[in-house]
């Protein structure tokens, strides 16, 4: 029977985090007004980590942009955040990592608290096929509306969606030996708290002292 994993995205495969620099990308694209944009960007940031996110506030804020322009003018500018920002921070170690679990024959997901628009593209270059991030409302024709459609994977949301994932492929948590879970941040705790092996992952000095008080792994990816 295939073992379980987990990866958290954002400062965890990656050594950015994917939705703040994306709202640092739409500022230089001259999607938004910088200043006013990069204030309240950064403000939702630090509640992030500070584990303080109203997440459905936050969607309403970062999607503003997006549902001001057309799908094909959106699709172009994700293409060029992904040459430009992404692409370059594609870590050899992380990469290798979920190579690593892939050739174990692991089930695994990527699960984020950054919305599938961002994400989506990101998952397909690490080679990660399953991905569970805040899903976009969109209505009939496909326009995203601001809101977020289910329960939002972020937090204790995450340990849900997962469980939603493994149902429909009539799996359950305890069908599995081994269930590795890799993030930075006590954000992720309540995902981590279900792994037989919790691996904080260039952990926040937060995170850092949870896994040293637990004797959890603790994994340097990036310098």
């Amino acid at each position: 029977m295939s073992d379980l994993c987990l990866f958290d995205l954002d400062d965890t495969l990656l050594p950015i985090d994917s939705d703040h620099a994306w709202g640092e990308f739409i500022v230089r694209i001259g999607w938004v007004d910088a200043v006013e944009f990069a204030r309240r960007n950064d403000a939702f940031y630090a509640q992030y980590q500070a584990g303080q996110l109203d997440i459905h506030e936050y969607i309403a804020f970062a999607t503003e942009p997006l549902r001001a322009r057309t799908p094909a003018q959106t699709e172009a500018a994700h293409r060029q955040f992904m040459a430009e920002v992404i692409a370059p921070q594609l870590r050899a170690p992380a990469l290798d990592l979920v190579r690593e679990h892939q050739a174990r024959g692991d089930l695994i997901a990527l699960v984020t608290a950054t919305n599938d628009f961002v994400t989506a593209p990101i998952a397909g270059a690490f080679g990660i096929a399953d991905l569970l991030a805040v899903r976009l409302e969109r209505d009939a024709g496909g326009t995203i509306t601001g809101r977020i459609a289910g329960t939002p994977s972020y937090r204790d949301g995450k340990v849900t969606r997962v469980q939603e994932w493994l149902a429909e492929r009539g799996r359950e948590w305890a069908d599995f030996d081994r269930i590795s879970v890799y993030s930075d941040s006590v954000n992720d705790l309540p995902l981590l708290e279900r792994a037989t092996d919790p691996v904080a992952t260039n952990p926040t000095p937060a995170l850092r002292a949870v896994a040293q008080t637990r004797g959890w792994r603790i994994l340097k990816l990036f310098d």
